[in-house]
């Protein structure tokens, strides 16, 4: 190689000021050096001096969060924090010692060690002015009996915890209950905590009139089940119908004495009433003709399902989310739990014909020479009930209630009227289940505590079944506890448990407020009612906390399959 000149090595420098390599724009800002990011990234700090030791302090990384596992690795920029890193000699880190006579104290109090590691997170004992609350072993310290900080019971197996670091999970976009169509009006949009707001007293009812019979309730399912005898859920093919509003030949007629302003079925009006806990999307027709309102469901409606931990935190999962389990996914548990429903009221009659107790008239539905099946066990109750605000603005409704048994008080041997309604658990370790008990083990020892986590992960459903027991006036509410014969199939089941509630009780257990299910159904009304004759839809947001009422076109809803069609998607707004 030839030498090189001085003035060869002088030529070649860049032209300017300064020294060093050239300054490159790739990681420059107006000229200021900056440390590279990526745009997924939340900005929580302008800087911060520790994240690196704070991540790796026992190398589990304390602020990873959701889904950010292995995140490090894959995001652009991450190691960046190693370049504002003051350097540490590990030869002078490893020879420090702290030189002292004194004992180093590692308890404080009777039996409580203060500790920061994976066994007591969160978990700081408190010990001002010599106090001390004894913990049990555990994460967070409250693990073994009793429940834990978030609500659940400590003991209990489950899944992935949901809580206030979860500000980043994915979103779950739910599909609406009906496809919207471009010429529906939009006339009202109402959110949930103005609904909260409204608030109507009116009485406890009068009947009307009254069909069907009723079987008397086998109280041997009262009783704790014996574990070498477990009783099976038995299928029973009984006649048992579901007839809308408008269709009703026995509202019909009294629509036609001007009885009523306004007409409903039980499920209807409870899912209105009960509309703000509701999460999964649904909706109700609502018809207008002259001064008349008749609250209407479409053909095999989202309301017609019995849903299944709608109100969890961490709710069931569709296949699109995850869940590659068919079975516990929302739409198969809605199907499950429907047939648990159906089937369980029947078996747990005794079918006498000679006794029973027949209401003034036939079953209004039932046509015995057409139908191949018996009728089961259910009456029906009109009943009306006063929303006027004014004696000048008089409005009644009347709604159609259902009955399911019949029970001897075991005092004074009067009959009880009781609705029958059934609890299902799929699989208490599957996602989805919202921390519920192991129930073969828990419902006899903690009964208690197996119905509050059913509150808090059922709160619709069971708000919506109390609210039908007050509007036919039953005097006791069985819930049946079904359990999966195996948690992987979803074909058998077994009865658990029944336990009876006094409807009004349970409402105020569940904190479910009636005047304010009457001050919606009232607005909902007024609302219609200012409209001029016609057809009207109040649809639930599938992803927000909203009711929207569009005004439909005549005839939206003749056509057979016309509200089939595939529904449109709404994100989820945070």
């Amino acid at each position: 190689m030839a030498p090189t000149s001085l003035a060869d090595l002088i030529a070649a420098l860049p032209e300017g000021d300064g020294w060093g390599p050239p300054t490159i724009t790739d990681t420059t800002l107006n000229g200021v050096p900056y440390a590279p990011f990526s745009k997924g990234d939340k900005l929580g700090r302008m800087a911060d001096w520790t994240a690196d030791s704070k991540d790796s302090r026992d190398g589990r990384g304390g602020r990873q969060q959701y889904n950010r596992n292995y995140r490090d690795q894959q995001i652009y920029g991450a190691g960046s924090n190693a370049l504002f890193t003051a350097p540490v000699a590990e030869a002078d880190e490893n020879t420090f010692s702290v030189v002292s006579r004194e004992t180093t104290k590692t308890r404080y109090g009777r039996g409580a060690v203060f500790t920061r590691g994976r066994g007591q997170r969160g978990a700081r004992q408190d010990n001002r002015g010599g106090r001390n609350q004894p913990q049990r072993p555990g994460r967070g310290g409250s693990q073994g009996y009793g429940y834990d900080n978030r609500g659940g019971r400590s003991n209990a197996p489950r899944g992935r915890r949901f809580g206030w670091k979860d500000y980043d999970k994915p979103t779950r976009n739910r599909d609406a209950s009906i496809n919207i169509k471009a010429d529906w009006q939009l006339l009202e949009e109402i959110d949930f905590n103005r609904l909260a707001k409204l608030n109507l007293e009116t009485d406890d009812g009068e009947d009307m009139d009254a069909y069907g019979f009723l079987y008397y309730y086998d109280r041997s399912y009262d009783k704790p089940p014996v574990k070498t005898a477990e009783r099976r859920l038995v299928p029973l093919d009984r006649a048992a119908y579901n007839v809308t509003t408008s269709s009703d030949p026995v509202i019909q007629e009294l629509a036609d004495k001007d009885e009523a302003t306004i007409f409903a079925t039980d499920s209807i009006l409870s899912m209105l009433m009960c509309s703000t806990r509701s999460v999964y999307p649904w909706d109700i027709v609502i018809v207008r003709q002259g001064n008349k309102i008749f609250l209407d469901k479409r053909d095999n409606a989202a309301l017609d399902m019995v849903t299944v931990n709608e109100n969890a935190a961490d709710a069931p999962a569709e296949s699109t989310d995850g869940n590659k389990d068919g079975i516990n996914q929302p739409g198969a548990l809605a199907e499950e739990a429907t047939y648990i429903n159906h089937n369980f009221a029947n078996q747990v009659v005794l079918e006498n014909e000679t006794n029973k107790v027949e209401m003034p008239h036939e079953n209004p539905f039932y046509n015995a020479s057409e139908e191949t099946e018996p009728p089961a066990s259910k009456a029906y109750k009109y009943r009306r009930f006063d929303l006027s605000t004014s004696e000048e603005d008089p409005m009644y409704l009347i709604v159609r209630t259902e009955l399911d048994a019949v029970q001897k008080n075991a005092i004074s041997g009067d009959d009880q009227f009781v609705t029958v309604k059934a609890l299902n658990e799929f699989d208490n370790k599957a996602q989805g289940s919202g921390g519920a008990l192991d129930w073969r083990t828990k419902l006899v020892s903690q009964r208690g505590a197996v119905v509050a986590t059913e509150m808090k992960n059922n709160s619709v459903k069971l708000a919506r079944w109390t609210v039908q027991s007050i509007l036919s006036k039953a005097d006791v509410m069985k819930l049946g506890f079904v359990s999966r014969a195996n948690p992987k199939s979803n074909d058998k089941h077994i009865i658990l448990g029944v336990i009876g509630w006094k409807p009004k009780d349970f409402a105020n257990q569940m904190n479910l407020s009636l005047s304010n299910g009457w001050g919606i159904v009232r607005t909902i009304a007024d609302m219609c009612l200012k409209r001029e004759d016609g057809k009207f839809v109040l649809v639930k947001d599938p992803n927000k906390s909203i009711l929207r009422l569009y005004e439909v076109p005549a005839g939206s809803f003749d056509e057979d399959g016309e509200e089939e069609t595939v529904p449109e998607t709404v994100p989820e707004e945070e």
